[in-house]
Formats: C-alpha cells, sequence, structure tokens
C-alpha cells in the first residue's frame, strides 16, 4: 500500500514537473510571437486578441461545467478591479518586449512573487517572518543586479517590464480574495472577458487592422496562452508549489536561446545573474509559505483542471 502511495506521489510529481516545463517552454514560443509581430502591429492591439482569442477557447468549458450557472458571482466589483490590474500588466509587458530583449524581459517577471508577498504584508496584514524578509530582500538586490541604476541607463523595456510585475503581482492579492468564494473556472472567465474589455479601450487608439496570415499568428498567440494557462493549473494541482515551481526557471533558458536565434540578441551576463538571485529568493519564500500552510489549511486543488 506504501509503495502503490509512492509510486502515485512519484508519477503525479514527474507529471506536474512536464506540465510546467510545457507551460515555460510555450510561454517563450508565444512571447517570441509577440515580439515579432510587434514589429508591425502595436503591443496593445495584441494584447487585445490575446485576450479574445482566449475567451473563445473558454467558452466551450464553461459551457461543459454548467454554463452562466458556474460563473455567476457576488464580487463583481472584485473581478473588475482583477480585470483593470490583469489588463495594465499584461500591456506592459508586451509593451517591454517590443523595447528589451527577451531574457531580460523574462528575468524581471520572476519579481511578481515577490511583489506579491510585498502587497500581501501591507494589504491583507499577513505575518512574515525574518526568513522570508530575508529572501524578499535578497530578490529586490537580483532586480538591482538586472537594471544597475546609476552604472548603466536603465532601459524603459525593462522599466515596464517591472511595473508590470507590480500589476501582476496586485492582481494576485485580488485572486487570492477571489478564492474564498469563487471557483478556479469563474476566476479565469471573468479574468478573460474583462481582461479584453480593459485592453480594447487603449487598443482602439493604435488600430490598424491585421491582415493576412497576421489573423491566423494572432489566433494562435490566443490559443497558446489559454493552453499556457491550462498547464500551470495542471502543473500546480498535481504536486506542491515547492516541487514544480523550481522548473519555471527554465523559461530564462528558453528566452536566452529564442532571443539569441530569433532576435540576434546577445545573453546579457547581469540579467542571468539577478534573474538566479530573484528566482532563488521567489522558491525560498514559495517555500517558506507552503511550510505556514501545512500548520494552517490544506491546499485547495483546482478541480476543473484535472
Amino acid at each position: 500500500m506504501l509503495n502503490r502511495s509512492i509510486q502515485f506521489a512519484s508519477a503525479n510529481g514527474l507529471q506536474a514537473i512536464l506540465f510546467m516545463v510545457a507551460a515555460g517552454l510555450i510561454n517563450t514560443v508565444m512571447l517570441s510571437m509577440i515580439k515579432q509581430l510587434s514589429g508591425v502591429l502595436h503591443p496593445f492591439e495584441i494584447g487585445f486578441f490575446r485576450c479574445f482569442v482566449g475567451l473563445i477557447v473558454l467558452l466551450p468549458i464553461i459551457w461543459r461545467q454548467g454554463g452562466l450557472k458556474v460563473i455567476k458571482t457576488d464580487r463583481m466589483g472584485l473581478h473588475v478591479l482583477r480585470g483593470a490590474l490583469n489588463a495594465a500588466g499584461m500591456l506592459m509587458f508586451f509593451l517591454s518586449l517590443s523595447m528589451a530583449p527577451l531574457a531580460t524581459v523574462s528575468a524581471i517577471g520572476f519579481t511578481a512573487p515577490l511583489f506579491a508577498t510585498l502587497l500581501a504584508i501591507v494589504i491583507l496584514g499577513e505575518k512574515v517572518g525574518l526568513r522570508r524578509w530575508a529572501g524578499l530582500i535578497i530578490g529586490f538586490i537580483g532586480t538591482v543586479i538586472i537594471l544597475r541604476p546609476g552604472v548603466a541607463i536603465v532601459d524603459a523595456g525593462a522599466l515596464l517590464a517591472l511595473a508590470s510585475s507590480i500589476a501582476w503581482a496586485a492582481a494576485m492579492i485580488a485572486i487570492k480574495r477571489l478564492t474564498h468564494t469563487e471557483s478556479p473556472l469563474s476566476i479565469t472567465a471573468w479574468a478573460a472577458f474583462f481582461v479584453g474589455v480593459f485592453s480594447l479601450i487603449p487598443a482602439i487608439f493604435v488600430w490598424q487592422w491585421p491582415q493576412g496570415e497576421q489573423w491566423l499568428i494572432l489566433a494562435v498567440i490566443g490559443a497558446l496562452g489559454s493552453v499556457i494557462q491550462f498547464c500551470f493549473a495542471k502543473a500546480f494541482s498535481l504536486a506542491d508549489t515547492t516541487v514544480v515551481l523550481p522548473f519555471d526557471f527554465l523559461k530564462l533558458v528558453w528566452a536566452t536561446l529564442f532571443g539569441f536565434v530569433l532576435f540576434s540578441e546577445v545573453p546579457d551576463p547581469w540579467a542571468w545573474f539577478g534573474g538566479s538571485v530573484i528566482f532563488a529568493s521567489a522558491v525560498y519564500i514559495a517555500y517558506r509559505e507552503r511550510v505556514k500552510a501545512k500548520t494552517t489549511v490544506p491546499i485547495q486543488r483546482d478541480d476543473w483542471a484535472k
């Protein structure tokens, strides 16, 4: 019986890792397509189509799970706020891709969990011990290593990526509040809708109709975005955060490789060094939060992603 349990846990862990690796690789493919397409279409417009196609992909899932009753909510205001924050984070991130190297943007993206922890302390009043404070400080030192203010000219794209992480972190706090009463599918569906609405507003001012194969690329970007979300949800439903999160670091490997091959971007050692520091601190904080969770309530699985 014990051997079967160990084998089951091991199989689940391996599947979770594969889903996380797939999510990182597909994410880099999607970002590369966005970066390439941003040369002819504005990133704001790409962001809108990413959400629009993503919502279309979600509709069959919503229908199979019970239709409108599944996404019924009494917390519409918080869904709207989360949508606005997500839209701001996504649009700034997509814009940063058109201005900074893929690896640099990916490395700075690792700061989102750090900002989320900091905002949880300020907004939710969460108690953080000395070890998690140390992890936060080390993570932000990694950010300084990448930006190197006062030593090098701070790249505007890198600053946009950092601002994007702050917006994503604020959205995470909203999501954390929503999980108390809302299902994962409801949260995902309303996010797709409101992020699409909020991203359409700035896109209108830079709008130009896609031509030819651009329609196909936009459709693929939107579909890949939904696949990434599913892979993440599946990975975290199969294993603990501390098991799968370390493999998220492969995104920096993929980003460096794709940036070099597709965009002739020379790998920046500072981005690698700083990104490694940020990522290590994020994993440590996730580990400490997992330790804390074990002493309080069990982690809830995302049933709809099974």
